[in-house]
């Protein structure tokens, strides 16, 4: 914030692998295994496949522009007017997607472990971790990410070895049992969170080194395998430890660290699992802070960045503690409505932009 930061195209694709797969891997399994029983695995596969179209977009938008913002490169191909109407559902939603992850750090504690604490102190002392985290800047980020994401992954991997006694592939079978319908309603879920919220890289990507520009598509589309295929592993599994009830507990992984049991030496360690995975919401919540920050500064042309970062972490506090108070309500949201209010804020407008580069592109070859 004080110099123009960089990061290795490696470092970038850290943050965007913590980035997807913070949260989802916690939330994600049971609303689909609710949704579509046993082939929830299928949905995912679906949902992944419009990613990767999206990582595509997202890159070609990066190559045109390398050294550009969505904002820079908007205000390029449409102008500052239509930049500014495009991009401000894109500025709203993002303010709602940090207070979210917050709201579901909240709900994860008081529905886990922390059952007496109230949701405000929660919410709170999240939001300071978070902005002196933004407040480090990308750098100091990119170097925790290493960290934190073998901390995570480590958990993760854990978790579905020490269940391995209690799997039962059985428990797979039928893989449609109502049919090709829910499998593609839960698919929309999954591409709405967390696949369509890709497209906010955007903002980040020009912070790449420059001798790391021609490596960033092949980083990027392996952290996206790699977050499908470790989400995935969850989904299966916990479809083979838990069976029919695995749509109906939500959390589904801190779920199976609760039956871990190894000849009495290992077990309830649920607590310590859960606090590993709290770490990918907080880092994909300070991330999400510090795009929104940017995105900030350069959509009202602010010289200093800095100066955002407590204001827009209490507007966002605010609305985590005054959005939603109803879990079911919150359900609802992330369900149905979320996927529908990432497609019209964030996909439209990068999808519009890459449209309009690609035909100038093409329109100036033309004329030469």
């Amino acid at each position: 914030m004080r110099k123009q930061e960089r990061i290795s195209s490696v470092q970038m694709s850290m943050l965007f692998l913590i980035f997807m797969t913070g949260s989802s891997i916690v939330i994600i399994p049971a609303p689909l295994t609710g949704m579509a029983g046993n082939g929830a695995w299928i949905s995912l596969l679906i949902a992944y496949t419009l990613g990767m179209l999206l990582m595509t977009a997202l890159l070609y938008l990066y190559r045109q522009f390398p050294d550009k913002s969505i904002v820079e490169y908007s205000r390029i191909t449409l102008g500052n007017g239509l930049t500014m109407i495009i991009l401000l559902p894109f500025t709203f939603v993002m303010f709602w997607n940090v207070a979210g992850i917050v709201i579901e750090i909240g709900t994860f504690f008081k529905s886990t472990m922390l059952k007496e604490t109230p949701t405000y102190a929660v919410s709170t002392l999240f939001f300071i971790t978070i902005a002196l985290s933004a407040l480090a800047g990308i750098e100091v980020m990119a170097r925790m990410a290493a960290v934190l994401l073998a901390l995570m992954f480590g958990c993760i991997i854990l978790v579905l070895a020490l269940v391995g006694p209690l799997y039962h592939p059985e428990y797979l079978l039928p893989v449609l049992p109502d049919g090709i319908g829910p499998v593609l309603h839960a698919a929309y879920i999954a591409y709405g969170f967390p696949y369509s919220e890709l497209v906010i890289f955007a903002v980040i990507l020009p912070l790449i080194k420059m001798k790391d520009k021609s490596k960033v598509g092949k980083h990027m589309y392996l952290a996206l395998i790699v977050n499908t295929l470790t989400t995935l592993a969850s989904v299966i599994c916990s479809i083979m430890v838990l069976g029919p009830l695995s749509g109906d507990l939500k959390y589904s992984l801190y779920q199976l660290a609760r039956l871990i049991f190894v000849q009495e030496v290992i077990e309830r360690i649920e607590s310590v699992i859960g606090f590993s995975l709290i770490v990918g919401f907080y880092f994909k919540a300070s991330l999400l802070l510090l795009i929104l920050i940017k995105f900030l500064a350069q959509l009202l042309r602010l010289n200093s960045e800095r100066l955002l970062v407590f204001p827009v972490a209490f507007i966002c506090l605010m609305l985590s503690l005054t959005t939603y108070t109803n879990e079911a309500d919150l359900e609802e949201v992330v369900n149905i409505t979320w996927p529908l209010l990432n497609n019209i804020a964030y996909v439209f407008p990068m999808l519009l932009l890459a449209f309009v580069a690609f035909m100038r592109k093409h329109s100036k070859r033309g004329k030469s």
